[in-house]
């Protein structure tokens, strides 16, 4: 399990301290590779859902105080030496199982539960390292991590056609007039452009309620979550630059927004 590429998550990044980069990189992870096994490839459903009971067997081990295989061995240590909430583990494992089984989202609601499940719990395992686990700073992590998840699935609309699934909720789509053959079609008219308006200045809020977390944490954590917030923010602002058109300018960052991003930040 290795960490080769970021997506959602805070990775261990040398903003971070030095002593917590291993377990960050251990929480990461697992969190990728078993979003990997749920995600990518071609595999049948029956084989994701049997690499991911491989995933669960590995939590019950640790659980019990037994040994779990061997590519486990970092999470291991990492749950014993800060006695992280295996909970919080098998909430991402419950997601990325219903990513196997689950392609629509009827309403926002059971949209911001599988966020629940699949972003919130990396953010709240990174509290608990820091000792940060009071109520306000878990909130403003669930905020800021449904946004990040969020403004992922904005700028990724026509990769997850490709895989067959589609995140904007059904009662949004019905509420803008966009079919999902207007997906398959890559059309970007009007009333696209204002669904994916409505979608990112409603992420937005959210970013906005998670951000006072960057300031209360101290240091270069809170460097980190400021970061992260201000490049989630640059996703929504080149969608909406793009008029919702993520089928021909896919919203990325460069290595020069990140310049940006952390002068700011700082």
């Amino acid at each position: 399990m290795t960490v080769d590429h970021y997506e959602n998550f805070p990775v261990a990044s040398w903003l971070l301290p030095a002593r917590l980069r291993p377990p960050i990189e251990a929480i990461y992870a697992f969190a990728r590779g078993a979003d990997d096994i749920a995600d990518e490839g071609s595999a049948p459903d029956a084989e994701r859902l049997a690499g991911l009971a491989r995933y669960e067997a590995a939590l019950d081990a640790i659980e019990r105080g037994a040994h779990p295989e061997a590519a486990f061995a970092r999470l291991a240590a990492a749950v014993r030496e800060y006695r992280l909430p295996l909970a919080l583990l098998r909430d991402l494992l419950d997601a990325f199982r219903q990513d196997v089984t689950c392609k629509r989202y009827q309403d926002y609601a059971g949209l911001l539960n599988y966020c629940r499940r699949s972003a919130n719990p990396v953010g709240r395992l990174l509290l608990h390292l820091f000792g940060m686990t009071d109520a306000q700073s878990l909130r403003e992590s669930d905020d800021v991590c449904t946004a990040l998840q969020l403004a992922n699935f904005w700028q990724d609309v026509e990769l997850d056609w490709a895989k067959g699934r589609v995140y904007i909720p059904g009662e949004d789509l019905a509420r803008f007039g966009v079919a999902e053959e207007d997906i398959a079609a890559r059309r970007a008219e009007e009333n696209w452009r204002a669904l994916m308006a409505f979608e990112c200045e409603r992420t937005r809020s959210l970013f906005e309620a998670g951000a006072p977390l960057g300031r209360r944490l101290p240091g270069r954590v809170g460097l980190e979550i400021r970061a992260t917030v201000a490049g989630g923010r640059r996703i929504l602002d080149r969608i909406d630059a793009a008029r919702g058109d993520v089928f021909r300018r896919r919203p990325i960052l460069k290595p020069w927004d990140w310049v940006g991003i952390l002068v700011r930040s700082i």
